[in-house]
C-alpha cells in the first residue's frame, strides 16, 4: 500500500506543479515534457530489462549450483554458534533455527527466491513457539531486522544494472556495498541486543563481531593509504577476483556432490529468464512515475531544497542526488531500484551520484515490505520494536554508505 500511494503521488503532485508552471509562469513546455517522459521511461524500463535477462540467467544458473552443491548449507554450520546466542529464546534443536540458518545464508549468497521461503517458514516455526499470537516474539524481531540490514555478499543484481546501464567497471562498488551493509548489519544486531538485553560480550559474540570490526577497520585503513585511482584498481580487481573465486568454487562443490552442474545452471538460467521478464510491468511503472516526476521539475525542488540545506551548514552536497534511493529503500525494492536507474540514466553510471546510488541499494533491505510480508503471513500485529531496530539499521547503513563512497570515489 505504501509504494501505492507513493506511485499515485508522483502523478498528482507533477500534474499539480505542472498547472502551477503553466498558470503561473506561461510554461508550456512542461507538459509535453511530462508525455515524453513517459515515453522515454517505457522504453528505457523494457530495453534494461531485456538487457539484464543475459547477466540474470548466468548468476542464477551459478548461484543454483551453489545452493545444490550444499554451499548455504555450510554456511547455515558456520553461523550457528553465533546464531545460537542471538537467539536465546529459540529451544536448542528446535527446526526454527535451521531455517533461520538456511534463511540467512541464502541472503548473504543473493538467493532471493530461496531465500524468502525460508523466511517464511521460520516465521512459522517461530509462531508456534509464540505464546502471544498476535505480537512479535524476541527471535522474530532479532530475524527480521537481520533481513532489514540487508546483509550479501554478493549484491549481484546491482552489478548486473551496472552492466547494464554502461559502467566501465560494474564491480567497483562491490567492496563499498560489503563494508555500507557491515556497518548497517552490526546496527542492527547492537540495537535490537539492547532491546532484548542480550550479552554482546558473550565470548562467542564478541570474537565473532570483535573479529568482523577488525577485519573491517583492516580494509579501511589500508584503503586509506591509497590514492583514489589506485583505491579504484584494488577495489575493482579484489572484487573481480572474489567473484571469480566464488564461481569457480561453486562449481567444485557442485562437482564433490556430484551434482549435474550443467543441468543444475540450466534450471537456475531459466528462473533468471522469468525474472526478467516478471519485473518489466514494476521496472515500467516506477521508471514512468519518477520520469514525470522528474520532467515536472519536482525532483529537482526536493534535491535543491536538500542540497541548499546542507550547503547553509557548510557540508559537502555530493551526496544529495542519490538521497531518493536511500529514501526510497525501506518503502519498496521496486521503488529503490527504479530510483537507482533513473540516478545512473541522470547522473551516470560511473558518477559518484550513480555509484552511491548502487551503494544505498545495497546497503540495506526493504524494511517495511519485510516487515509487512513477514509478520502478516502469521498474523503478527503488534511489533513491538522491530520498526525502531530495523530503521535504526537503516540509517547506519545511509551514514556508512555516504562515508564509503566519499572515501573510495
Amino acid at each position: 500500500m505504501v509504494l501505492n500511494y507513493i506511485w499515485i503521488s508522483f502523478f498528482v503532485i507533477a500534474f499539480a506543479i505542472g498547472v502551477v508552471k503553466l498558470v503561473l509562469m506561461g510554461d508550456t513546455g512542461v507538459f509535453p515534457a511530462m508525455i515524453d517522459s513517459t515515453f522515454a521511461s517505457s522504453k528505457t524500463a523494457f530495453e534494461i530489462s531485456l538487457g539484464l535477462t543475459g547477466v540474470l540467467s548466468l548468476w542464477l544458473g551459478i548461484m543454483k549450483i551453489g545452493e545444490r552443491g550444499g554451499v548455504v548449507d555450510a554456511l547455515s554450520r558456520l553461523l550457528s554458534p553465533v546464531f545460537t546466542r542471538l537467539f536465546p529464546d529459540i529451544p536448542k534443536g528446535h527446526p526454527a533455527t535451521g531455517s533461520i540458518f538456511m534463511n540467512i545464508a541464502a541472503n548473504m549468497l543473493g538467493l532471493d527466491n530461496a531465500a524468502t521461503p525460508l523466511g517464511l517458514r521460520a516465521m512459522e516455526q517461530l509462531q508456534g513457539l509464540n505464546p502471544r499470537k498476535d505480537t512479535a516474539t524476541n527471535p522474530m524481531i532479532m530475524f527480521l531486522v537481520l533481513n532489514t540490514s540487508g546483509l550479501t555478499i554478493i549484491p549481484v543484481s546491482i552489478l548486473v544494472y551496472r552492466a547494464q546501464m554502461g559502467a566501465g567497471q560494474p564491480t567497483d562498488v562491490f567492496i563499498p556495498i560489503l563494508l555500507a551493509t557491515f556497518f548497517s548489519t552490526l546496527a542492527g544486531i547492537v540495537a535490537t541486543s539492547i532491546y532484548q538485553r542480550i550479552n554482546l560480550l558473550n565470548r562467542t559474540l564478541l570474537l565473532t563481531l570483535g573479529g568482523m570490526c577488525v577485519a573491517v577497520a583492516a580494509v579501511i585503513w589500508g584503503f586509506g593509504q591509497m590514492d583514489k585511482d589506485r583505491m579504484n584498481l584494488v577495489s575493482t580487481s579484489v572484487a573481480n577476483i572474489l567473484l571469480m573465486t566464488i564461481i569457480v568454487a561453486f562449481i567444485l562443490a557442485g562437482v564433490r556432490r556430484r551434482v549435474n552442474v550443467y543441468d543444475a545452471f540450466i534450471e537456475g538460467a531459466k528462473e533468471g529468464f522469468t525474472t526478467a521478464v516478471r519485473i518489466i510491468p514494476y521496472l515500467v511503472a516506477i521508471l514512468v512515475g519518477i520520469g514525470v516526476f522528474r520532467a515536472s521539475g519536482a525532483m529537482d525542488m526536493i534535491v535543491g531544497g536538500v542540497r541548499w540545506a546542507v550547503e547553509a551548514c557548510g557540508g559537502n552536497s555530493d551526496f544529495v542526488g542519490a538521497l531518493p534511493t536511500a529514501l526510497m529503500k525501506p518503502l519498496s525494492g521496486s521503488g529503490a531500484r527504479g530510483m537507482m536507474v533513473d540516478a545512473m540514466a541522470t547522473y551516470g553510471p560511473d558518477s559518484f551520484v550513480g555509484r552511491l546510488s548502487c551503494i544505498f541499494q545495497g546497503s540495506t533491505d526493504t524494511t517495511f515490505y519485510i516487515l509487512a510480508v513477514y509478520f502478516g503471513s502469521v498474523g503478527i500485529r503488534y511489533t513491538r520494536h522491530a520498526v525502531a531496530c530495523g530503521l535504526l539499521a537503516d540509517l547506519a547503513g545511509v551514514v556508512a554508505a555516504i562515508g564509503v563512497c566519499y572515501m573510495f570515489f
